[in-house]
């Protein structure tokens, strides 16, 4: 149920972890979360804070959690504030593609559904998944950005640090960066964000932006037939956990009434995963389960549903990857 692995390429050996849920049987194509844990933490110590294994048995998916090496990072970060690892085939993003692409690969002991693969990550792995999102959206079909930043909120280790206390430079020109990191692949990214309003370490602004920045790159990518203001999302709702914390979720849809973009702002909460497991680290389990917020919002979306807003280059290359994995499989 929870193995060890190793990506390798030639810059390295790599270790990632999949669980797969007890039930599971090869040959039934399901789901695959790809789960990108924050500085100092482990695959283990990740999957036992948000609980997504639990999950995963309950709702039938595979979870794969990449781990950033210490040679890599003291910390062990995903160095997302570096321009190696800010464009497609190259450095850690492609490393985490690549990861995704051997569980396809292995169909003997997985089946991945290709249309329903995402990604979600806390703090620097929040970080990453945006940028996943913009250097792979014929890869994953939603992402999740929790306590993290926005596209290219930074190019270097000092404006990192930077942007983790007082936000990035320009949400808008992050989208269009995001937006051209996409090249011809570009297509509208649904996308979850989740932030506590009294993070010190991220500081909340970076939620706003990562909000704002996804705007901009999904009505870029949908040639502005997706038109959205962050002052007016399309519903605001709030909750409050039993004894725990109080929060606030606003959405912005399509005009077909499909939610795109939604934005969780947990009241009071620091830099942690919200309703996670206190045996892990950084998890306040008095907020709202981010875990069950990330899965109900990600099984909404596929590649399939957003074709319709592709060019046409994406949609021949999507499909071409596709007809090549199938021939793999056969």
């Amino acid at each position: 149920m929870w193995q060890h692995y190793t990506y390798n390429d030639p810059t390295g050996k790599y270790p990632y972890y999949v669980y797969t849920p007890a039930n599971y049987q090869p040959g039934r194509a399901v789901p695959l979360f790809v789960m990108l844990h924050g500085c100092t933490q482990s695959a283990q110590d990740f999957a036992t804070g948000t609980m997504m294994n639990k999950l995963a048995d309950k709702e039938g998916f595979i979870v794969v959690y990449p781990e950033q090496g210490m040679m890599k990072n003291q910390g062990r970060c995903w160095n997302w504030f570096q321009p190696a690892n800010q464009h497609r085939d190259h450095g850690e993003p492609a490393r985490i593609v690549g990861i995704v692409r051997e569980l396809q690969q292995n169909s003997a002991r997985w089946t991945i559904d290709e249309r329903r693969i995402y990604v979600a990550g806390l703090s620097a792995g929040g970080a990453m998944s945006a940028i996943l999102g913009a250097t792979y959206p014929d890869v994953f079909a939603a992402i999740g950005v929790h306590s993290g930043l926005a596209y290219q909120s930074a190019t270097n280790l000092t404006g990192g640090l930077r942007a983790m206390r007082r936000g990035g430079s320009d949400p808008q020109s992050q989208g269009q960066a995001a937006f051209h990191a996409m090249s011809d692949l570009a297509r509208i990214v649904p996308t979850i964000v989740i932030h506590g309003t009294h993070d010190k370490t991220v500081t909340p602004l970076n939620g706003d932006q990562a909000v704002q920045q996804w705007m901009e790159t999904n009505q870029l990518a949908s040639k502005n037939t997706f038109n959205s203001n962050f002052t007016q999302p399309t519903t605001v709702t709030s909750g409050q956990v039993p004894g725990g914390r109080a929060y606030v979720v606003a959405t912005w849809k399509a005009a077909s009434g499909r939610e795109l973009q939604s934005y969780w702002k947990i009241g009071g909460m620091g830099h942690a995963w919200s309703g996670g497991n206190a045996l892990g680290s950084f998890t306040d389990p008095s907020g709202p389960s981010a875990t069950q917020a990330m899965h109900d919002f990600f099984i909404a979306h596929s590649l399939d549903d957003v074709d319709k807003h592709a060019s046409a280059p994406y949609t021949k290359v999507r499909h071409l990857i596709a007809d090549l994995f199938k021939v793999r499989r056969d």
